[in-house]
């Protein structure tokens, strides 16, 4: 029997697109990240996968906790770092690594942990993506204050995040980087600050970790390619059946709204997926599906459980008829287009009631 809507994954396939960054960072540290569940394909399943990653970075502190509860030894870098004295307790207790990026942590730091705690840190700057970090004329006086901080474990290590590396063309990024790096002459702490549109797109970057997110899954980070162009393998692919198949009329419409019209008599087949399992629901008229391996459309609004597709081109398809969303011959990131978003928005969307197949991990 073929289950309703269904994911596998290629735990094969995240090993080899670690592998891969090895090649374009064959200098660099790896930290895996893993954040958001890592990104929908299961935190510790994937983190199980990448147990060759020299570290893991995650969002948030209880991921961090999740990770080391289930016996992960590697750093762990928490990227959001921690408000509170109570987080900041469970960093220690954990041993993870904290990202610094306001002056509200530093009090923390310097009035409520423990004396004979060492907390490892990443200081972080904001070279340009306006969201967390200090800015370039705040960030030596932080590095001073962490610095003469008995609590912190030393040296302290140096971070950045790009805004725009995924736009080969803007020279923002080249700008990030020289700031960065003017900034931070005569630091000896080791330094990230590739992600995986900076690994893949800006190689001649500088520094001792990276940090492939969305490459590891098999996914591009730049528009209008897929992972296959960089040499990456899909982990993810999503599955269901056909559950109905049915003729309508010429001028009879299909779904919630009459917004797809049929302009010949046309065989229609409905898939046991929808926006409750996590198939984006702006997903256009006409986005690809495939029904026995082969293309046809989707036509009308997406639906909580079902879609229906166009399968004039395929009068043989039968009701339990095997159908990908996206997977092998159908790259998440065209989906996506339709969908007018971005792949990490599909990869994270997945639902708990979709099944999970594990193919076998090398």
């Amino acid at each position: 029997m073929t289950p309703a809507a269904y994911v596998k994954l290629d735990l094969q396939a995240a090993q080899h697109n670690l592998a891969q960054v090895r090649r374009y960072a064959p200098d660099n540290k790896v930290m895996a990240v893993i954040k958001a569940n890592a990104y929908g394909h299961g935190m510790l399943r994937i983190a199980q996968a990448l147990d060759h990653a020299d570290g893991f970075a995650v969002a948030r502190v209880d991921e961090g906790i999740r990770l080391r509860q289930a016996g992960f030894t590697q750093p762990i870098l928490v990227l959001q770092g921690f408000v509170c004295s109570e987080e900041l307790q469970l960093l220690l207790q954990y041993q993870l690594e904290a990202v610094i990026h306001n002056f509200a942590q530093l009090a923390i730091l310097q009035q409520q942990a423990p004396h004979n705690s060492k907390l490892k840190v990443w200081l972080k700057m904001d070279t340009g993506m306006n969201r967390l970090g200090f800015k370039a004329e705040e960030f030596q006086l932080a590095y001073q204050q962490l610095s003469a901080c008995e609590q912190v474990s030393q040296p302290v290590n140096l971070i950045t995040h790009f805004a725009n590396a995924d736009d080969l063309l803007d020279d923002k990024t080249r700008q990030q980087v020289d700031l960065f790096n003017q900034s931070i002459i005569g630091y000896p702490g080791q330094r990230s600050i590739a992600n995986s549109a900076g690994i893949i797109g800006w190689p001649n970057i500088s520094s001792d970790w990276v940090r492939p997110g969305l490459m590891l899954y098999g996914c591009s980070p730049f528009a209008g390619k897929t992972g296959a162009d960089f040499g990456l393998q899909p982990v993810m692919s999503l599955h269901s059946r056909l559950i109905a198949v049915k003729t309508v009329k010429a001028g009879e419409t299909v779904g919630y709204g009459g917004s797809w019209q049929a302009s010949v008599p046309t065989l229609l087949g409905v898939v046991s997926i929808g926006y409750g399992d996590g198939y984006h629901r702006q997903t256009r008229s006409g986005a690809p599906v495939l029904v026995n391996g082969r293309r046809v459309s989707l036509i009308g609004r997406v639906s909580m459980d079902m879609i229906t597709v166009d399968l004039n081109s395929q009068p043989d398809a039968r009701i339990d008829d095997p159908v990908t969303l996206w997977g092998e011959g159908l790259a998440v990131e065209e989906i996506a287009q339709y969908a007018d978003t971005i792949p990490y928005t599909l990869l994270c969307g997945i639902t708990q009631r979709v099944q999970i197949v594990e193919q076998n991990q090398g």
